[in-house]
């Protein structure tokens, strides 16, 4: 199992906001050089080289003159992901490779890496696009078929498998068969949920609406186990959290960036966005300074942009 295949169910409160910016002076000052969510260091400066797009990929009366006007990119997204999206206490910033990423998103448009994030559960970052409360959600959100008929995605940006966790010291689970007549934990309204009535039929599932929530029934034994995307598990092990991650990776799936449904060049945009800091280094930058603190190797290829296998191309932009 490796980090390059990642996802992760959304995360966090509705309605909690945080604005933040990876350029604060101050908060440099005081950042330390590494923490839970990689090398802070080394993807803000990932973060410094990227350039504003130019004026005219960015017309009057579109989305993305919008964004460029408030001054910030308003993002879905979670407070709480280890390696993906966090919140530093100690600064207010927000850490982690999704946190990057929109921040570089930010900066592409508005020429400010500032952000501000709408904390979402993966119950409700649908209404949030319908609604227009954010200008895209950015969560390690895995694209389907069935979301991508109420939203748009732009992506994907990020390959993801999902694995099994169990409370460490745990030696009898080491598979999905092992999962038969179990309790089993999953994220509400995730992927995981009908992988485990595939893979395992006879389990007994509860859901719970965040990933905290989900590996603190695991550590109290209210279930037998707990199904998520790999990345999601390893940020928890990273921070700590007393279980182990078992099995290999199943059911790859490719993880996108929600617009509105009716916002089609802003899909056109962050398309071409993505493609742009693949070719110039920042995608792998990221990488490197927060998924690659604690995996071996390089960074691995993304994704192709426009592309995921069972979802017809039409329902993506």
């Amino acid at each position: 199992m490796t980090l390059a295949a990642m996802g992760l169910a959304g995360m966090g409160l509705l309605g909690s906001l945080l604005v933040t910016s990876a350029g604060e002076a101050s908060a440099a000052n005081h950042q330390p050089q590494s923490s839970v969510n990689g090398n802070v260091a080394e993807a803000r400066a990932v973060i410094a080289s990227e350039k504003a797009a130019p004026a005219s990929m960015i017309p009057a009366g579109s989305p993305m003159a919008a964004i460029k006007k408030q001054g910030y990119l308003i993002y879905g997204g979670a407070l709480d992901a280890p390696l993906l999206s966090q919140e530093n206490p100690a600064n207010g910033d927000v850490e982690g490779f999704d946190a990057d990423m929109g921040k570089l998103l930010a900066k592409y448009i508005t020429g400010k890496p500032d952000i501000k994030v709408v904390s979402a559960e993966t119950t409700t970052r649908e209404a949030l696009l319908e609604n227009h409360t954010v200008n895209v959600v950015l969560e390690t959100y895995t694209i389907t078929a069935e979301r991508a008929r109420v939203v748009n995605f732009a992506g994907p940006y990020l390959a993801d498998g999902v694995s099994i966790a169990v409370k460490k010291g745990v030696k009898n689970i080491v598979s999905f068969a092992n999962l038969a007549g179990k309790t089993v934990i999953a994220g509400a309204d995730t992927p995981a949920i009908p992988l485990i009535e595939k893979m395992a039929p006879t389990a007994k599932i509860i859901t719970f609406a965040t990933d905290p929530d989900c590996i603190q029934a695991l550590i109290d034994g209210r279930g037998a186990a707990y199904v998520q995307d790999y990345v999601t598990l390893a940020g928890d092990a990273v921070a700590g959290e007393p279980i182990s991650i078992v099995g290999r990776q199943v059911n790859d799936g490719y993880l996108g960036i929600g617009v509105p449904k009716n916002q089609p060049t802003m899909v056109t945009f962050v398309n071409n966005w993505l493609k742009l800091i693949e070719k110039n280094g920042q995608w792998a930058g990221i990488w490197k300074a927060t998924f690659g603190t604690v995996e071996a190797g390089g960074a691995p290829t993304p994704p192709t942009v426009g592309t995921v296998p069972g979802v017809p191309s039409s329902l993506l932009g």
